[in-house]
């Protein structure tokens, strides 16, 4: 998997601007959560597709961007947490066991 590092709020502008092209995807992780390390790793392990950027969030080191995320994208905020952000929007979001690759790429195309 290649991450892009979130960690500036900066960042979130380009996102919304990228996203206009191409769809981009924020994952939401805690380094001390069991169930946050299940799903990095099943997004690590899943074939990465083309057509997507991938941002990576470690929440607890970055904790207001992870805030002004969920305020920008207007979600509620959970751990983990995933999001694909497309035409400036957050069109899909999930958390938990329900992060999925596949949904991603179903929602995304």
């Amino acid at each position: 998997m290649n991450w892009n590092y979130l960690t500036d709020e900066g960042q979130l502008q380009e996102i919304i601007s990228q996203s206009q092209t191409k769809p981009q995807v924020i994952f939401k992780h805690s380094t001390r959560c069991s169930i946050s390390a299940v799903a990095l790793q099943r997004m690590q392990k899943a074939k990465q597709p083309d057509g997507l950027d991938f941002y990576f969030l470690d929440l607890l080191a970055h904790r207001p961007l992870s805030n002004k995320v969920a305020e920008v994208f207007g979600v509620h905020h959970e751990s983990p947490q995933v999001l694909l952000i497309k035409d400036g929007k957050c069109i899909f979001d999930e958390s938990h066991l329900g992060i999925s690759m596949n949904d991603l790429v179903a929602e995304a195309m």
